[in-house]
């Protein structure tokens, strides 16, 4: 069976006080319930945790690194084992990214010209030059489930014409991808197109239309959480759903915080990704519905509770605040884990409380609740 025959986006229900919708996204490795997060497996592995701890915290789908997997291990270590399904044991969909963000964080190790990115490995010094059609040739090596086009992302601030600029250029990339895409039938996942234009309404306007003139199967949101305010995030997000395709499933890239996606799923937004749950469980943050937890803080020390009393996770069933906090001061590798754990349940956890206030119409209440709660 081939991606086209497997692919398939069902809108299910739609909030009448809010944009948020749940649907139901088919793929050959199986069925995604949207709004849905994507923990991120960078090298093949979301950090600390294996493929069946992520299915017991509630995951669906994760999301690899493009750019990373191709520099290591490598398409050639890959290939042998049929993707990277197989490669890292997880059988449910993957989202690969272009790496087009990874090439735009390497700042003086790279130049971009309208034919690609040439950048310098951060690994051995090694020099690189990414197309889009490499993009789309690297991501189907791998075996994507979602594939993204390779696309230019700018900072924060930009001034309109360098915004111009990338956002033309990220146009023209997103017909050579899906160029190079059609050019095998039955081997490909579906190929999102990447909405770009800062922070310019209306830049965000000609960028969603002209990429829905070119027409792919989903659609993402690039350029956002570089830095600008989240008022001026919302604004732009929203700008861009507003022109998406209502039968599409729509992808804000890079975010975020529980505020994050509890502001832009109840807008119309169905999927996420972000390394927050998983770096800030390894700095010692754990997230709660009333604030972020410093595990490290001396007031845990003595503390025989939980992370969180209301949470069914595997940490916070089996293991007390002050054992957390011993473990993380000691540099215990099970802190990473367990911390881990915590977190990614939580934003599993949260995404189906999400779903269910929409399903019951009940999502202008919730995100007002929840919000009020996180600012206590």
């Amino acid at each position: 069976m081939n991606g086209k025959e497997s692919f398939h986006f069902q809108v299910l229900c739609q909030s009448s006080d809010t944009g948020g919708r749940v649907g139901v996204l088919h793929t050959k490795h199986g069925a995604i319930e949207t709004p849905v997060f994507m923990p991120v497996g960078t090298l093949g592995t979301v950090k600390a945790l294996s493929p069946d701890d992520l299915r017991a915290c509630g995951a669906s789908i994760i999301l690899g690194n493009t750019y990373h997997l191709y520099l290591r291990p490598g398409c050639d270590v890959i290939e042998r084992f049929g993707g990277l399904h197989r490669f890292m044991g997880w059988d449910g969909p993957i989202l690969t990214d272009s790496g087009g963000f990874q090439v735009f964080s390497l700042a003086m190790l790279r130049k971009i010209s309208d034919e690609g990115a040439d950048f310098q490995s951060h690994i051995d010094g090694s020099r690189h030059f990414l197309t889009p059609e490499k993009a789309i040739d690297i991501q189907r090596c791998l075996g994507s489930d979602f594939l993204m086009c390779l696309d230019e992302c700018i900072g924060y601030p930009a001034d309109r014409s360098v915004t111009h600029a990338a956002m033309k250029r990220t146009l023209d990339w997103a017909i050579r991808c899906k160029q190079q895409w059609n050019r095998d039938d039955e081997h490909r996942g579906e190929l999102f197109g990447i909405v770009q234009g800062g922070m310019y309404a209306e830049l965000r306007t000609e960028s969603a239309d002209r990429t829905v003139e070119i027409g792919f199967p989903g659609y993402a949101i690039g350029g956002v959480s570089v830095g600008e305010p989240s008022e001026k995030m919302l604004e732009m997000v929203e700008t861009a759903v507003a022109r998406l395709p209502e039968s599409s499933p729509r992808y804000v890239m890079g975010v975020g915080t529980p505020e994050n996606l509890v502001e832009l799923a109840t807008r119309g937004v169905d999927m996420f990704d972000c390394v927050m749950p998983t770096r800030n469980a390894r700095n010692g943050q754990l997230f709660t519905d009333t604030g972020t937890i410093n595990i490290s803080n001396a007031c845990h020390r003595f503390d025989t509770g939980p992370i969180d009393e209301n949470c069914s996770c595997y940490t916070c069933t089996h293991f007390s605040r002050a054992y957390l906090r011993h473990l993380y001061l000691s540099r215990e590798i099970l802190a990473y884990r367990l911390n881990t754990i915590h977190n990614v349940h939580y934003y599993m956890g949260l995404m189906e409380r999400i779903r269910d206030a929409i399903h019951q119409n009940k999502a202008a209440v919730f995100r007002k609740e929840y919000l009020d709660r996180r600012k206590t």
